[in-house]
């Protein structure tokens, strides 16, 4: 009677009569989709582009936030306040308990 290719044409328009209603939204759907996807994608390598531009430290010249001036040696921080007449987290020579 009918054969296999017919058949299956057959199915093939049933189903594209009964889904006509939701076609357009699954196109629709699927546009999204693709859209949120590549913007996603997009947001990642911006991302990954601006941690590698990242800020490096470099040894060597310190600039006075305060002033703008900078200094030719290389000081770090102990996060301690410098004393008058002493380093920094060291007690004064003339002062003994």
């Amino acid at each position: 009677m009918f054969g296999l290719s017919e058949v299956a044409v057959i199915l093939i328009v049933v189903i594209a009569v009964l889904a006509a209603k939701k076609l357009p939204d699954l196109a629709r759907s699927a546009g999204k989709s693709a859209r949120i996807l590549k913007a996603e994608a997009r947001a990642m390598k911006n991302d990954k582009a601006q941690a590698d531009a990242a800020p490096q430290v470099v040894q060597g010249e310190t600039t006075n936030a305060a002033d703008g001036t900078a200094s030719g040696t290389d000081q770090r921080s102990t996060g301690a306040p410098e004393r008058p007449g002493g380093t920094a987290g060291t007690p004064e020579q003339g002062s003994r308990p």
